[in-house]
């Protein structure tokens, strides 16, 4: 693909691959390697962060197999992984699960896929500044001594201004380009793989001294994913499992800002995920060792410790430099809601670009070679999203934060067939084609959409999330659906205001 001008998206074009219509958008060129890619990627995972929130609840699911848990979530992840990584090396295009999935299924799916990624980004946004704001204030009690400054995030209007702030700071740095974000995730993932590294030998340190609260031997039975005692729980702990490992995929949004785009996007997708699996697998094995998975104490399995495990850990385990583990948490936080900012932004961009969007989106910021539109609008949609939630009920929030597993398997799981379905002249052309483009994406995609109705149905139980429900009805299985079907009425308006893309004359779908 050749470079265009900026902004006014392809037709009319001549330097687009006519063929398709795909074609570049005046991103900066050449300044993302493949460690720069899995620093973002390991960013916005943020395992500091998502340890210490998914940690309790899944070990309150599946006890001490955790470990297994972790590896069956793992396997489709990794699966999929491959599946995009080939997409990205035939098609190099911010748009990813919505540039592909048009171009394999037609535009109303592919509409959809980049629905799906933009939804979730946006609320985990919002997520991530709520958690970033909570820790905030517990440093500052921890610094200062004066416990009630970790109330201050109780206090609503506060809470909010606070968040506005984090957000429009992530917002910010995210505009001014990917230099500057990759720059200020180097420190930021540093330091929490540091601390998080330094927790994990000290509770190991413990439990080889006899110091630990409950000290229990490691045992590769926890690696058995048949020992978990019932399908419900086994699935449960999946479902968890594959939250915990959503992220990675920011490092294909990047690939038109790679110094290869054809290469190093898929490599860098493959190595964050097993990167985070490494980190993961030693921070849980020495929480378990250390506290065991009692409901009483320390144990990991107490629900009183499950909104935040390490908060209760990093003290009998770091002692006087517990509050490293705080300030790692809100850096991961921190870093993860900045580099967050890239998947969502660089989607709204291809979209307005292909005019699935107004073609406003599809701005570049002329100084910066950044996503101008899309990245502002990325951030006033998540700082609306949390003024509303925030304002009307805790429980939506953390209600639509839980109904996020739906829309991620459901495009995960539609981008992984669509690598099956864009190469299907080919997928028995060699053995590397049959298990890189039939096997991983197909066996990857079918876990995740499986997963999507699972989780879809088990929603609908008012005891799913909150609890809370209208007319018997979960909450969580009402937010989720509701979600999906505002992207259905979206795009509907769009095929009535703007009908180019939705009659293939701007992204066209591969015969």
């Amino acid at each position: 693909m050749t470079n265009i001008d900026s902004g006014t998206g392809p037709e009319g074009r001549t330097a687009v691959d006519q063929a398709s219509g795909l074609g570049e958008k005046g991103l900066s060129k050449g300044a993302v390697g493949v460690l720069g890619a899995v620093v973002i990627g390991v960013s916005c995972i943020a395992p500091a962060y998502t340890l210490t929130a998914a940690l309790g609840p899944t070990v309150a699911e599946v006890g001490t197999h955790l470990p297994a848990i972790f590896i069956a979530g793992f396997i489709p992840m990794l699966l999929v992984a491959l599946g995009y990584r080939e997409l990205n090396t035939a098609m190099p295009d911010s748009g990813t699960s919505f540039t592909w999935a048009t171009r394999a299924f037609g535009p109303w799916i592919g509409w959809m896929g980049g629905w799906g990624l933009i939804a979730a980004t946006i609320i985990v946004l919002s997520n991530l500044a709520a958690v970033a704001v909570d820790f905030f204030y517990l440093m500052l009690a921890q610094i200062t001594g004066r416990s009630e400054l970790a109330d201050l995030t109780n206090v609503l209007w506060l809470n909010i201004a606070t968040t506005l702030v984090f957000i429009a700071g992530a917002c910010w740095i995210s505009y001014r380009g990917i230099e500057t974000t990759k720059s200020f995730q180097y420190v930021l993932v540093a330091f929490q793989v540091l601390v998080l590294g330094w927790f994990a030998i000290a509770a190991f340190s413990h439990v080889a001294n006899g110091s630990a609260f409950d000290a229990t031997p490691i045992s590769w039975e926890w690696f058995n994913p048949f020992g978990v005692g019932s399908l419900t729980g086994f699935a449960a702990g999946v479902s968890l499992s594959i939250f915990i490992f959503w992220g990675w995929d920011v490092t294909l949004t990047m690939n038109e800002e790679t110094k290869d785009p054809d290469k190093v996007p898929g490599r860098a997708a493959t190595l964050t995920v097993l990167v985070i699996m490494a980190i993961y697998m030693v921070v849980s094995l020495s929480v378990i060792s250390f506290a065991g998975i009692g409901d009483t104490g320390l144990g990991a399995g107490n629900p009183e410790n499950q909104e935040s495990i390490f908060a209760v850990l990093a003290g009998p385990v770091m002692g006087p430099f517990a509050i490293l583990m705080s300030l790692a948490i809100l850096s991961s936080s921190a870093a993860s809601l900045q580099s967050t900012f890239v998947s969502p932004a660089r989607t709204i961009l291809a979209m307005g670009y292909y005019k699935a969007l107004p073609p406003g989106y599809g701005k570049i910021s002329p100084r910066f070679k950044s996503p101008s539109t899309a990245t502002i609008t990325a951030g006033v949609a998540a700082a609306a999203f949390y003024v509303i939630t925030r304002t009307l009920s805790e429980n939506a929030l953390w209600d639509t934060i839980t109904a996020l597993g739906m829309m991620i398997c459901f495009y995960y799981g539609v981008t992984a067939l669509a690598c099956v379905w864009y190469f299907r002249r080919e997928l028995f052309s060699s053995a590397r084609a049959v298990v890189f483009k039939l096997l991983a994406p197909l066996v990857g995609g079918v876990i995740l959409l499986v997963m999507f109705v699972k989780t879809a149905v088990d929603s609908m139980d008012p005891g799913y999330g909150s609890g809370s429900n209208i007319a018997g009805l979960g909450m969580v299985f009402i937010l989720g659906v509701s979600v999906l079907l505002l992207g259905v009425i979206l795009m509907f308006y769009m095929r009535w205001r703007h009908p180019a893309y939705f009659q293939g004359r701007t992204l066209t779908r591969r015969k």
